[in-house]
């Protein structure tokens, strides 16, 4: 806001000096934002890209955590079962202590 209060105060009060800024501003961005936007595309597509590739990877960490917490989950099963058959094995030929 600075800089244009002070292009504003340079100008003084008057109409026609801002009517000719403003003439200036309307003939001049055509051919200026068309040379930003263009500058900024590639900038933005680069942004894209990163994205992108941090997506890929996290949706990759995420798979293989599921694979190996899968993996832990039928390990953790199995050996219940087997603990669950050796105390039935156990307690299945013995008499119940009276």
């Amino acid at each position: 806001m600075a800089l244009w209060e002070s292009i504003t105060e340079s100008l003084g009060e008057s109409l026609v000096p801002n009517l000719l800024v403003g003439a200036a501003v309307v003939l001049v961005a055509p051919i200026v934002a068309p040379a930003l936007f263009a500058g900024v595309r590639p900038v933005a597509k680069t942004v894209v890209k990163g994205g992108v590739y941090v997506f890929d990877k996290a949706r990759e960490v995420v798979a293989e955590a599921g694979e190996q917490m899968s993996d832990i989950v039928a390990e953790a099963r199995a050996e219940l079962a087997s603990s669950a058959a050796a105390a039935s094995r156990h307690t299945d030929g013995r008499p119940s202590g009276d």
